[in-house]
């Protein structure tokens, strides 16, 4: 019975506006170190006893899922596309009944994308002890040992231990997040645990306990994987039954009301990344208390957060605050006002900021580009294509185009001639004309567009042809 990592990765990370956008969340970055968290999860559950992985993401996400595991040289991962999100009981019931196909006592290790866990080995320690549960009918989640009377978590009420399974407890209860005094009561009376949102159990297992309690997920479910495109590694489920799924969380679906719900007690260094404060509590701190990430520059600052993703920031004489700094927006505020961070976000929803969704660098699955300047019928971009990879076969109704290369080489298809451009040589495209760019080198090709028209939007692209199925 092997263990199937099934990491969860539908989270748009709100609480970490401006660097985490619903574009590009913040499982994508690497908040801590060098690898992101998708990459930093996905690395929890390699080696012997583990099958590749089942990442579940949205659709949109596809190719960031794919390339960033890529990089972290994991392979043969299998890639549950979700069309809406729907919470996390969908998605888990998906990964299940994906992988009850082949064999349903396989033990599905279910993670979110996006958590820190400094402590790895202890982490399998733990694992250890709740697969012997699972493996016995058990659905087993991991308690966190509390260190504060935090407010941002849900909390477990553990009970007595299985005779069946030592270090294993009965889960007794959850509880919603608290506020501060019942947080204090509850981390004073030292039976209480952060609920990391991590569960083990056999795939039959789970989906005979959603067919129980939340009959209309697995239905919806059922049909939405009868209705799946398989496309390589990805499995696109069918939208329409998919959507129609109640939007409810395994907790709420299953966990608070099955008699086979366990925990086992971890103290493994996690956090769910929650936060600007959260991202504070889990960072390298300096002498005087400061988390500092990118260039940045402090006088007299204490127990601050600091990030900047390129710009120059510095800050002077302040305690306990957080500012990141991005190439689009600055957000401000004291550390301990980092939960109204979404208050924000919500605000710049309804007054329609792009900035609430999207990054002035935008990601495509053959790379990026990125808004530079923008007047009366003239725009300038910076894109970017990775090795091997190609845009659209494409033309414009209403805009001309003019590229340069700056570093790399480009072969340009223009209205059925191929050319061949170096650094420091450029094409013009016409209004009209079907054109392609292609990067066939071994190192990452920029170039500048300047575009120009009386239309400039996104819209006005009419794919012919496309490698990743957009036409």
């Amino acid at each position: 019975m092997a263990i199937v990592p099934v990491i969860l990765s539908g989270g748009t990370g709100t609480r970490l506006w401006p660097l985490s956008r619903e574009a590009y969340p913040k499982q994508f970055w690497p908040l801590l170190g060098v690898e992101t968290m998708l990459q930093q999860t996905a690395g929890r559950a390699v080696g012997d006893g583990f099958t590749a992985p089942v990442v579940v993401c949205n659709e949109a996400h596809r190719f960031l899922v794919a390339e960033q595991l890529r990089e972290a040289s994991v392979h043969g991962a299998r890639i549950l596309l979700e069309p809406a999100g729907r919470n996390s009981a969908p998605a888990i019931a998906a990964a299940a009944l994906l992988i009850a196909e082949q064999a349903p006592d396989n033990v599905l290790w279910l993670m979110a994308a996006d958590a820190a866990i400094a402590d790895v080995p202890a982490l399998h320690v733990a694992l250890e002890k709740a697969l012997v549960a699972a493996r016995a009918g058990r659905i087993v989640t991991f308690g966190m040992r509390p260190t504060a009377p935090e407010t941002g978590y849900g909390y477990i009420e553990a009970g007595s231990e299985l005779p069946d399974a030592p270090g294993v407890m009965h889960l007794d209860r959850f509880i919603e997040k608290p506020d501060a005094a019942r947080a204090a009561d509850l981390l004073a009376g030292g039976r209480h645990l952060w609920n990391s949102g991590m569960f083990v159990a056999t795939a039959a297992t789970l989906l005979a306990e959603l067919e129980r309690f939340a009959p209309e997920v697995v239905r919806s479910v059922i049909t939405a994987m009868a209705e799946a495109k398989r496309d390589l590694d990805f499995v696109r489920l069918g939208a329409a039954a998919f959507s129609a799924a109640p939007a409810v969380s395994i907790d709420y679906a299953v966990m608070e009301k099955t008699g086979l719900a366990a925990v086992v007690p971890a103290d493994i260094g996690w956090s769910d990344l929650g936060s600007w404060a959260a991202l504070w509590e889990a960072g390298t701190k300096d002498a005087r208390g400061n988390v500092v990430t990118g260039p940045v520059s402090l006088v007299d600052a204490e127990g601050c957060l600091v990030r900047s993703e390129g710009i120059l920031t510095g800050v002077i004489g302040l305690k306990d605050v957080v500012i990141v700094t991005t190439d689009d927006a600055v957000l401000a505020m004291p550390r301990e006002r980092a939960q109204d961070v979404k208050k924000l976000v919500d605000e710049l929803r309804r007054t329609k900021r792009p900035e609430a969704t999207e990054h002035r660098r935008v990601y495509r699955p053959w790379g990026s580009y990125e808004g530079l300047i923008q007047g009366d019928r003239f725009q300038v971009k910076r894109i970017q294509v990775r090795p091997g990879q190609k845009l659209s076969l494409q033309k414009h109704f209403h805009r001309a185009e003019h590229w340069v290369v700056v570093n790399g080489t480009a072969i340009v298809h223009r209205d059925g001639e191929n050319i061949l451009l170096r650094e420091n040589e450029s094409v013009y495209l016409p209004l009209g004309c079907v054109h392609r760019l292609e990067n066939p080198g071994m190192i990452p090709l920029n170039l500048i567009e300047v575009q120009s028209g009386s239309y400039l939007g996104e819209d006005d692209i009419v794919r012919i042809e496309d490698t990743y199925g957009r036409c």
